[in-house]
């Protein structure tokens, strides 16, 4: 039996806006139930740098915007320090819907399942055909295995420049929320510095489009 996605719920000759609005309606998983709100992704139009995480947390579910929470933040740092106008990008998840668990009186983030990531990644698939960057930048393991399977070690192969159809630079690396999860101020400095360094060859490839372009 086929698996159920959000396919048949992409318009004919769309556009980002015509996205975002038949994404608020999805039912293709059952996330919708557990989320407050899809959360589309958003950012400039003609956005040269697309940045894909795993799905929104808790300030994005109730604000409706992707990477406004803390880990948002530091995506913001860290693209400041790379020397990237945050502005200037396109900003999504892989997984529009927030899933969480009760923790007393806070949620939690739990991890999208193999299923939910495939009933959402036309909506992925769909941005990318609308934004067409110049690179895309999955931002940690989840975003990066529903591109690339689920092989795909960011381990190895962060920081490096994939072979990809999806766009003419394609980078994995670390989420944002890792250097959160870091057990002490050394290890969130390092991770930092480390994604600072990966989104640093990002800002370079970007420079050289803009030249050959001139």
């Amino acid at each position: 039996m086929a698996r159920e996605t959000a396919a048949a719920l992409i318009p004919a000759n769309f556009n980002w806006q015509t996205l975002h609005d038949a994404a608020a309606g999805c039912r293709a998983c059952d996330l919708w139930k557990c989320g407050t709100q899809t959360v589309f992704g958003e950012g400039a139009a003609g956005a040269r740098a697309m940045f894909v995480g795993e799905q929104p947390g808790n300030d994005e579910d109730l604000a409706g915007r992707p990477f406004v929470g803390p880990a948002g933040r530091l995506l913001d740092q860290a693209l400041a320090e790379a020397g990237i106008d945050r502005s200037q990008t396109y900003v999504t998840n892989v997984v529009k819907h927030f899933k969480w668990e009760p923790r007393g009186k806070r949620r939690i983030h739990a991890k999208p399942n193999a299923t939910e990531v495939a009933a959402c990644l036309p909506w992925l698939r769909a941005e990318l055909q609308t934004i067409q960057p110049r690179v895309l930048v999955c931002l940690g393991a989840t975003a990066a295995q529903a591109l690339f399977g689920r092989k795909f070690r960011i381990t190895v192969s962060r920081g490096q420049w994939l072979e990809s159809d999806l766009a003419p630079r394609v980078m994995a690396t670390a989420h944002p929320s890792a250097i959160l999860r870091a057990p002490d101020s050394e290890a969130r400095r390092t991770a930092m510095t480390q994604l600072v360094a990966d989104l640093r060859l990002v800002a370079q490839a970007l420079q050289v489009r803009t030249r050959k372009a001139r």
